[in-house]
């Protein structure tokens, strides 16, 4: 099997380079994880020297080691680096060029949205030059099933009827939400790739929304908000010909849209 770097380059620092090339091969291992030999084998280098890089990734946590087989499999320290990346303090940062670019297409105030449990909170956003503006915040918390970026969110994380209730329910009192129609809402934005609502979380104003993906998992939205009266279909349309055209070229490296 080729090496899993090119022959031609040298590392500066070769078991710091070894340690990574040990935690490159781990990652595609997978679950499955991988024994000493069968890692020394793939890196063809000998077993002592592999076994020292292990045990430098193992004091640190980037690596574990099965007790009952004896196998490598990736640990806590080495998935942690890309959760603590994408975290929420990161995201306006690494996606806010991208919130840019799509306002000044779209003309229209942009947003980015996480899930903070059954809600949505508002991260960034970016407001374009118009003389009539939708008003937001940033820090905002609006329940999830009643945004576009929240049903975005739960409709690429694996949400089922009986999840989607719990979310229905925090809602409170006093707000009619059908469950019915939110879950139809989810399996068009599964569909579709985008979620939408229509005067759903505030009166006059309707938004579009594209999941941020990671590994298949939403880990965040983007949404377009106008007033209703300039979303009509065929405008919906064309706002999400433009996020699709915007927006993956402008995502760090990892995260794309459906």
């Amino acid at each position: 099997m080729a090496s899993p770097t090119p022959s031609s380059a040298t590392s500066p620092v070769e078991s710091v380079d070894r340690a990574l090339v040990v935690l490159q091969v781990l990652a595609r291992a997978g679950a499955r994880g991988m024994g000493l030999a069968e890692l020394a084998s793939e890196l063809r280098v000998n077993k002592s020297t592999v076994h020292r890089a292990l045990a430098a990734l193992r004091f640190r946590g980037f690596v574990t080691q099965d007790p009952a087989s004896g196998g490598y499999v990736l640990g806590p320290s080495a998935t942690q680096l890309a959760e603590d990346f994408f975290g929420d303090e990161n995201l306006p940062v690494l996606l806010h060029s991208a919130l840019v670019a799509l306002s000044g297409v779209a003309q229209e105030l942009v947003h980015l949205g996480v899930l903070s449990g059954t809600h949505v909170v508002y991260l960034d956003k970016v407001e374009p030059e118009r003389s009539v503006r939708v008003w937001s915040a940033v820090g905002r918390r609006s329940p999830a099933v009643t945004t576009a970026l929240g049903r975005a969110m739960l409709a690429f994380r694996g949400t089922d009827r009986s999840a989607l209730a719990g979310y229905v329910r925090a809602v409170g009192e006093g707000r009619a939400v059908d469950p019915e129609h939110v879950w139809d809402a989810l399996e068009h934005a599964r569909a579709r790739g985008y979620a939408t609502e229509v005067e759903e979380n505030e009166a006059g104003i309707s938004c579009i929304a594209v999941p941020v993906l990671r590994g298949g998992t939403a880990i965040a939205a983007v949404s377009v908000t106008a007033p209703a009266e300039r979303m009509t279909t065929e405008r919906v349309e064309q706002l999400h010909a433009e996020m699709r055209e915007v927006l993956p070229q402008l995502l760090p490296t990892g995260l794309h849209l459906p």
